[in-house]
């Protein structure tokens, strides 16, 4: 038989995986809905929404641009709201 050593980083590795098998749909949903609500911030200047922090967010548009056409179609909108946005 081979003889397997498991290092303490391995172990808890292990340990933190099985803690969070049984909530990986939850996590996911949280993680989506976060993420949701980001790309609405960012946006809402354009949607007509006052954003005090437009100015900053600016910078991120480049970043956040291709995640954008998922977002508006989860959130029920069939073509792009934005005019300067094309992307359907």
């Amino acid at each position: 038989m081979e003889n397997k050593k498991f290092s303490l980083k391995t172990l808890f590795m292990y340990y933190d995986e099985v803690l969070r098998l049984p909530h990986r749909a939850e996590i996911a949903r949280e993680l989506r809905d976060e993420d949701d609500l980001f790309m609405l911030l960012c946006y809402s200047e354009m949607l007509g929404i006052p954003n005090p922090a437009f100015y900053y967010t600016l910078e991120l548009y480049p970043y956040i641009i291709e995640k954008f056409h998922e977002w508006h179609l989860r959130m029920g909108l069939e073509k792009s709201p934005l005019t300067g946005i094309r992307c359907c």
